[in-house]
Formats: structure tokens, C-alpha cells, sequence
């Protein structure tokens, strides 16, 4: 199996490379401007906006298939224009595509989200990753697209947030609720979905429903750090247009695929 990780330099795409690696898989890893520190993975630089590039590394690299993970939080091009360059390109290869979307593109309610549902974006990431979603189940309906939720683990930049506001250095809002995921969980499932014939939305969260703040004080427990220092506040009354309650009902895929997709309070357990 010969894969494409596009995004390969970000905390999702070194994990898939990774994981790729352990499968005996040949892996070529994308990067911008960032680094893929993963020995045994051919990195290529690749501007996804230049759809030109696109298609030329794919022709070149010739993958069995490719996995979609770039984004950039404001930037329209990447997020959503990318994912399409990425798709058609996979298309013209005839490459089996698994496409990363997001929880963002959700308005947030107090009933769980299951797997079709429609878009309801309140933001523009939202709406650029709704745009991204459309573009490649209209490119190519047999692509696995996976909605997930905020991905921790070793490095990940929610991990750090909590760490800021453990220290005082950014806000926790209490009233933001979310499904964290493991990012080695979300790598296997992944990869399963690459050698699998599954076609469509997939919701790949963790199995525990938390508030920002509450993960907050589960990264203290963690690591050991004093959670008096917690910094929160509600989105609220922050003025800042925000999905609130955002759960991911994950129960097709949890049925689906093998790799159990834990909830946060096991992955961060002590």
C-alpha cells in the first residue's frame, strides 16, 4: 500500500505517517512550511491552493490513496480549496480518498449530532469546511469523510491551550462542549477507513462529552500542575460567535471499526 498523507507536517498527518509506517505501508508525507520528523516518510512541500501542484505531485507519487488533513483556521484557500484540488487529483488517480473534516462546521445544540446530518456552520472555518465537504462528496462519492472533535496527545495545540490557561496565559470556556479524541485513535481509524470500501460522513470522536474547562482541569490532573490557576470564562458572554454544545455521536463507526475511539478521561488517566 503506497499512501499520500497530504498535511503530513501537522499533529494528525505525523500520526497517520507514523502509523502508516507500522503497517509496512510506503508513505509520502506533504508539508508547507512546517517539518514531517518521521523517519521513513518521503516528505514532498506542496501548496494545496496551487491546484496545478496538486495534481502534478499526485501523478508523480502515484498512492493506492490519500489521506486529506491540511487546514488553516482563517484561510479559505487551504480549507476549502485545497481539499478540493486534493480530491480531484485523487479522482484523476484513481486513489481511494479519506478526507479530515471537522465538528466546526456544526451550530451546536443540546442533541447529540449524528452522522449525515447537514452542515450549520455560525463561522467561516465552519463554512469552509462545510465547502470543503461538499466539494469532495461531489468529486468523489465513494470517499470516506471523517468529521472529528478537538484532537489531543503529545503536542497538540489543546493540550497547550489548557496549559496557558492553567498558567493564566488563556481562557477555558466552561460552556463549550466537545468529544476529544486521542490522535493515535484518530490515526488508526484512518487507516482503516483507507483499506476499507466505505463511502461518506463518518463521525471519529472520542466516547466522553467535556467543556473546555473541564479538559482543562483534566490536563492538570495529567501533568501534575495546579488547577487553582484555571482561567474560564463562558462563550457566551464573550462576544465571540462560537458552536457551543457539540457532541458527535460516534456510535456507527464505533461499530464499524476495530480501534476503540476512548473517551478523554481514559487517554489523559493518569
Amino acid at each position: 500500500m503506497r499512501v499520500l498523507v497530504v498535511g503530513g507536517s501537522g499533529l494528525l498527518g505525523r500520526s497517520v505517517c507514523r502509523r502508516g509506517l507500522g503497517l509496512g505501508w510506503s508513505v509520502v508525507g506533504t508539508f508547507y512550511s512546517g517539518e514531517i520528523d518521521v523517519p521513513g516518510v518521503e516528505a514532498r512541500r506542496l501548496d494545496v491552493t496551487d491546484r496545478a501542484a496538486v495534481h502534478a505531485l499526485v501523478a508523480q507519487v502515484r498512492p493506492d490513496a490519500v489521506v486529506g488533513t491540511p487546514y488553516r483556521y482563517e484561510d479559505w484557500g487551504v480549507t476549502a480549496d485545497g481539499a478540493a484540488h486534493v480530491a480531484l487529483a485523487a479522482a484523476e488517480a484513481g486513489a481511494r480518498l479519506v478526507h479530515l473534516s471537522s465538528d466546526a462546521l456544526h451550530a451546536g445544540r443540546p442533541v447529540p449530532y449524528l452522522d449525515d446530518e447537514p452542515p450549520t456552520p455560525v463561522h467561516a472555518y465552519g463554512a469552509a469546511k462545510a465547502a470543503a465537504e461538499t466539494a469532495v462528496r461531489a468529486i468523489d462519492p465513494g470517499a470516506a469523510v471523517v468529521r472529528t472533535s478537538l484532537i489531543v496527545g503529545e503536542g497538540s495545540k489543546q493540550i497547550q491551550l489548557c496549559r496557558d490557561a492553567l498558567a493564566g496565559r488563556a481562557t477555558l470556556f466552561s460552556d463549550e462542549l466537545r468529544c476529544p479524541i486521542d490522535v493515535t485513535d484518530l490515526a488508526d481509524a484512518v487507516l482503516e477507513l483507507v483499506v476499507s470500501s466505505y463511502a461518506g460522513l463518518l463521525n471519529v470522536a472520542g466516547a466522553d462529552t467535556v467543556s473546555r474547562a473541564e479538559l482543562g482541569l483534566l490536563v492538570a490532573e495529567r501533568y501534575g500542575l495546579d488547577p487553582a490557576g484555571l482561567k474560564t470564562a463562558t462563550s457566551a458572554s464573550s462576544g465571540l460567535v462560537r458552536p457551543l454544545d457539540v457532541r458527535l455521536d460516534s456510535t456507527r463507526a464505533a461499530g464499524l471499526l476495530r480501534t476503540r475511539l476512548r473517551g478523554v478521561r481514559d487517554v489523559l488517566a493518569r
